[in-house]
């Protein structure tokens, strides 16, 4: 796998992790960007994207507002100039095993091409990830991601 690219997950690992609460698959269509790799286990970390940009813009909007940085989503535009909301607050740990394909648009695949946005969105995925680490919940829909990172572990 490519850091910084998208990709399709199988449906199989949805089945083997049962979380009611991570984004699906939307029938192979959703792409997963490939965020960071933990160097200790080598499980990898994905981000989900989402089309629903007015939302999500909405919800910056209103933390920012408030005075609060927003860690945990990021919009930007792709190589296919269309904008996309990383739902940086529903990442979750996968392994390999389960990359389906690399998400391609008219044959190639869609990479985040953007060193800026890369580091951007590392450095919140990071955050996020040490307070998911330490138990804090976002929203009451986020998925049990330290319960799939143990299965994961055990599988190992």
């Amino acid at each position: 796998m490519k850091k910084t690219g998208f990709y399709i997950i199988k449906d199989k690992f949805f089945e083997d992790m049962p979380d009611p609460y991570l984004k699906g698959n939307k029938a192979g269509n959703r792409p997963h960007y490939y965020c960071f790799e933990d160097s200790i286990s080598g499980i990898c970390w994905m981000i989900p994207l989402s089309s629903r940009i007015d939302k999500y813009r909405r919800m910056i909007e209103k933390k920012e507002k408030a005075g609060k940085p927003c860690d945990i989503l990021h919009i930007a535009k792709l190589d296919d100039s269309r904008e996309s909301a990383f739902l940086i607050q529903d990442m979750f740990p996968i392994t390999e095993e389960y990359i389906e394909r690399e998400y391609t648009i008219a044959g190639n695949h869609l990479m985040l091409t953007s060193e800026h946005t890369a580091r951007e969105i590392e450095q919140k995925a990071r955050k996020v990830m040490g307070m998911l680490k330490r138990g804090i919940k976002f929203t009451p829909t986020q998925p049990e991601v330290m319960v799939i990172l143990e299965k994961l572990r055990e599988h190992r």
